[in-house]
């Protein structure tokens, strides 16, 4: 007699073949399944993006504050601020012209993060402001570039231009005024404060640098008010209530007067030049005239001229019409 396990042994084996087969068809029957679980295919990777850095530099004793962005073998965009701004005020434009160009924008002497030397030893005026811009372009090495000019840009700038006018590629005028005209009714004040400093001191300081005037210089008569930011006046307020800022920016201001002085010289190497010109206005501003764009054409005939829906901080709420205005134009520069 054959002992128990030979006489099950065949069919052992037969159960085994169909356990087999069955896992084989179940193990088929998963491959799909187990095809879905594996990871999608990675996307391509992404444009490297070209991050802002912070620097200092010295210049002229000075500790000189600047935002850089972009590669440094393109095209180079220099932005002038204006008052009572910094360089912040171009975060907006760098964030979105950084993958093509060359973005450099510094803090004047007594703005932003910059040195904010005694007003009782340093001269803040006009001249010496744009003369240490010059010098700050020569320590970077920055031998031919396009101009950004806002507002205080505009005299800054246009000084700049004048000394070096071979280091100039084009400019781009945002609510920057060159001709007299182009100064607003607010401007009695202040041209009162021109004529006799110590009778008009006070009235000017509250016309320029007060709170309220701080938010309008934004706001303008824009009526999209809630597409401000307040911070944009709060910390600018802010700024200017630091020890020694109103002086500071009162004897800059009381130097303007020489910048409406300086306007012939300034049209007449418009007209002499004919430079490339992009002039962008925003028509809420409530300093300078809405007729100042066609003044610039009267001067540079095929100025490109556009007048936004935006306050005289134009960047506050245009920062994409903006960007993409100033990308056509340095792409058509080339």
């Amino acid at each position: 007699m054959r002992p128990f396990y030979f006489a099950r042994w065949p069919r052992f084996l037969k159960v085994s073949r169909m356990v087999l087969v069955v896992s084989l068809m179940l193990a088929i029957f998963q491959l799909p399944v187990q095809a879905q679980r594996n990871p999608p295919e990675r996307p391509p990777p992404l444009k490297p993006l070209h991050s802002t850095v912070y620097r200092t530099i010295q210049v002229d004793g000075l500790s000189i504050f600047y935002r850089e962005a972009g590669p440094k073998d393109a095209p180079t965009l220099l932005l002038l601020h204006g008052l009572p701004s910094s360089s912040r005020m171009f975060d907006p434009l760098i964030a979105q012209l950084s993958d093509r160009y060359h973005l450099i924008a510094p803090d004047y002497p007594g703005f932003g993060h910059s040195d904010w030397p005694d007003p009782k030893k340093f001269a803040y005026t006009f001249d010496h402001i744009a003369e240490i811009m010059n010098h700050f372009t020569e320590a970077l090495g920055l031998s031919r570039y396009t101009l950004y000019m806002q507002d205080y840009g505009g005299p800054v700038g246009f000084r700049m231009v004048l000394a070096h006018p071979e280091r100039i590629e084009a400019l781009i005028v945002q609510n920057a005024v060159a001709h007299n005209e182009g100064l607003g009714a607010i401007w009695k004040t202040r041209r009162a404060f021109w004529a006799d400093r110590a009778a008009n001191e006070g009235a000017l300081r509250a016309n320029l640098l007060s709170p309220t005037t701080t938010r309008t210089r934004h706001v303008g008569s824009d009526p999209n008010v809630e597409g401000y930011a307040p911070d944009l006046w709060t910390d600018e307020f802010a700024f200017l209530s630091q020890p020694g800022q109103v002086d500071i920016q009162s004897d800059l201001f009381y130097d303007y007067r020489r910048n409406v002085d300086s306007y012939p010289k300034w049209q007449a190497w418009m007209r002499e030049r004919q430079p490339r010109l992009l002039v962008i206005w925003g028509k809420y501003d409530p300093s300078f005239e809405l007729s100042e764009p066609e003044a610039y054409r009267r001067d540079v005939p095929n100025a490109e001229v556009y007048i936004i829906d935006a306050g005289h901080f134009a960047l506050d709420t245009r920062a994409d019409e903006i960007a993409a205005l100033v990308g056509q134009f340095m792409k058509r520069q080339k």
